[in-house]
């Protein structure tokens, strides 16, 4: 009996030393780089982003030809749940400042009604923020029929349009 109890007291020494050595030592926090990403205006928002770039503005009905070197482009976010839209437009070789700018309703080819006012584009050529309070039916319609839509930019020597991008594209 006294062999068995040495045994017992030998382990009991040596498994708290066993186990404490087999400890992980914490280490110092490591400080990671810092990623950072780009926002969209209102896209803390959410919502169902669409890109178009903006050409020339060509219709049939009624016929109108908008600025023949003229490009841009659109970053539209649709939010139905915020009732919300919110755009991020550029523009280039055209007069600017631009006069206005809008989202309206039509197929490719015609000119439609305007369904969304948006901020035209300054004398550098941009322009962002978002329209909020909008009626659903309307905002369901855009993410549900989106190539119905397009954003065009309007100047003073193109009065009905001088680029336009449909956004369904």
């Amino acid at each position: 009996m006294g062999t068995r109890s040495s045994r017992l007291a030998v382990l009991l020494a040596i498994v708290p030393a066993v186990v404490i050595g087999c400890r992980q030592e914490q280490e110092s926090p490591v400080e990671l780089p810092t990623v950072r990403l780009a926002v969209v205006a209102g896209a803390e928002h959410g919502g169902r982003p669409y890109s178009t770039p903006m050409t020339q503005e060509v219709t049939t009905t009624p016929p109108w030809q908008g600025d023949a070197d003229g490009t841009g482009q659109a970053l539209i976010t649709v939010n139905l749940g915020q009732r919300e839209i919110c755009w991020e437009t550029s523009v280039s070789n055209i007069t600017l400042p631009a006069t206005a700018s809008h989202i309206h309703k039509a197929e490719p080819g015609i000119r439609g009604p305007i369904v969304v006012p948006l901020s035209p584009p300054g004398s550098g050529g941009t322009a962002n923020g978002c329209a909020s309070g909008l009626d659903p039916a309307l905002v369901k319609d855009i993410l549900t029929n989106p190539e119905a839509y397009y954003v065009n930019v309007h100047t003073s020597d193109f009065q009905a349009g001088a680029v336009r991008g449909q956004l369904g594209n």
